[in-house]
């Protein structure tokens, strides 16, 4: 049900709080989209290959886990609603697990590799029991889709500032508090995000509210899911969600290697304690802050899958030009990367509202409610996406004959160049044409928002 309470603007605690969930679980898939392939090959000493193969299998437990969690969650009956409890029963065991993937035990080779694969499963799996519910819990804060949008902008303006603090953060800290031994430095380091992650996660928790009150879910899972796939929007948007974070990853992914072994950064620091690797990945960071910022501003003017579209399509554009930017030409280099998750900023705020506009949409065509169903499709995104998108730089390391800390060929540079580049721009062109196809405009949703809260409010009078 909606009461007419329900419609007031959310408080800015509220939204702050909310936000702050995805700087918690930024500071884990932030840090592992910019460095565990690194770790795992520089510091862990696993084959590049290896690893990507590694990131690839893991995500079949996903495929699984994913919308089970959704259905589990649509489920829940709790006195504290059915998203938020995960929330606090999950934050332990996720902060635990995510400090165990750096914990560097001196195993053999397959010993490594074993312990690698277990540990990044148990860490995917949490992440899926956290955050398929705090994504689900975006589409009950509100009615009014005007202020879930705010909430994701809060939440993106809160990951970007998580990505930003371990984009600056990271390596130094990994220097000072390693002393030399980069093990023990991630391993330190890591500890400091997981308390974090645990105590961000508990606030969230605190200060958010379930306000849209949804009867006993007493559907079939079978039947949840087909009326799931009728929804052309919903499919259009997982497939265009899962194509941009897989380019975004391997973006990241390959940051390290692009500025480490193309612009020939040596690791000291260039600007107080931050090397070029961290004002890089930092101040491209910073973009996604402004774009989230400026994204209310646009959805005012033009509906949200057109600007999904135009914005992609600018990210390709940058990321054509820095293919051709020379080694030397550092800055000019970080600007364009800044311009360009400038754009994804916008891109990856409006991608989630729109997952919730097609709860809406969904609920208006069947009468149920299936959030966290519809939104564990953005999970499996951010997973399948990380991981296919940390993979694919270790293939193309691979491929190339890249060997760690060594002389790196003529032919393996242009490779790291490619992967950096011209990988992300075509998976970027490819998920924002896919918008072409989104079918749910300003007035559809105008019209679903009206007779959801006609219909709400009947049911709660009855």
């Amino acid at each position: 049900m909606s009461t007419d309470s329900s419609r007031a603007p959310l408080s800015f605690k509220e939204k702050i709080g909310y936000g702050v969930g995805d700087m918690a679980s930024n500071f884990y898939l932030g840090f592992f989209g910019l460095y565990l392939l690194y770790y795992y090959t520089d510091v862990y000493g696993l084959a590049p290959a290896a690893v990507g193969l590694m990131l690839l299998i893991s995500k079949i437990t996903d495929a699984v886990s994913d919308p089970v969690m959704g259905l589990i969650a649509d489920r829940t009956e709790s006195r504290w609603g059915k998203y938020r409890p995960y929330l606090l029963w999950g934050a332990i065991p996720y902060g635990l697990l995510g400090f165990a993937i750096f914990f560097g035990p001196n195993f053999s080779d397959t010993g490594k590799l074993i312990y690698a694969y277990v540990t990044y499963i148990g860490v995917m799996i949490a992440f899926t029991a956290m955050n398929v519910p705090y994504s689900a819990l975006l589409a009950v804060i509100s009615p009014v889709a005007e202020e879930r949008t705010k909430a994701t902008m809060y939440r993106f303006i809160c990951a970007g500032l998580g990505g930003l603090l371990i984009a600056a953060f990271a390596t130094p800290l990994v220097s000072l508090l390693g002393g030399g031994d980069d093990v023990l430095g991630f391993r330190l380091t890591i500890s400091v995000f997981a308390v974090l992650s645990i105590a961000l996660f508990w606030f969230t928790f605190a200060v958010t509210k379930e306000r849209i009150k949804l009867p006993k879910h007493d559907s079939s899972a079978r039947k949840d899911m087909k009326v799931l796939i009728k929804n052309t929007s919903w499919v259009v948007l997982a497939i265009s969600c899962v194509l941009l974070v897989v380019a975004l990853v391997a973006r990241f992914s390959s940051i390290i290697f692009y500025v480490k072994y193309y612009m020939g950064d040596d690791g000291e620091a260039i600007f107080l304690i931050f090397d070029r690797v961290a004002l890089f990945s930092s101040i491209g960071l910073f973009g996604q802050i402004v774009g989230s910022l400026w994204t209310p501003t646009l959805t005012r003017l033009f509906n949200k899958h057109t600007i999904v579209l135009v914005m992609c399509l600018l990210h390709t554009v940058f990321l054509v030009m820095s293919y051709f930017i020379p080694p030397d030409m550092f800055w000019t280099a970080v600007f364009l990367h800044f311009l360009g998750i400038t754009s994804f900023g916008v891109v990856i705020t409006l991608l989630f509202a729109m997952f919730t506009d097609c709860a809406e949409f969904g609920e208006w065509q069947t009468g149920k409610r299936t959030s966290g169903l519809t939104v564990s499709a953005s999970m499996f995104a951010l997973k399948f996406g990380s991981a296919v998108g940390g993979a694919l730089p270790g293939f193309i390391l691979a491929y190339v004959g890249f060997v760690a800390n060594q002389t790196v060929s003529a032919y393996a540079l242009e490779g790291i160049r490619v992967m950096a580049t011209l990988l992300p721009a075509v998976l970027f062109a490819l998920g924002g044409l896919l918008m072409l196809f989104y079918k749910i405009d300003r007035p559809l949703l105008t019209r679903i928002e009206k007779e959801l809260t006609e219909r709400r409010s009947l049911n709660h009078s009855e």
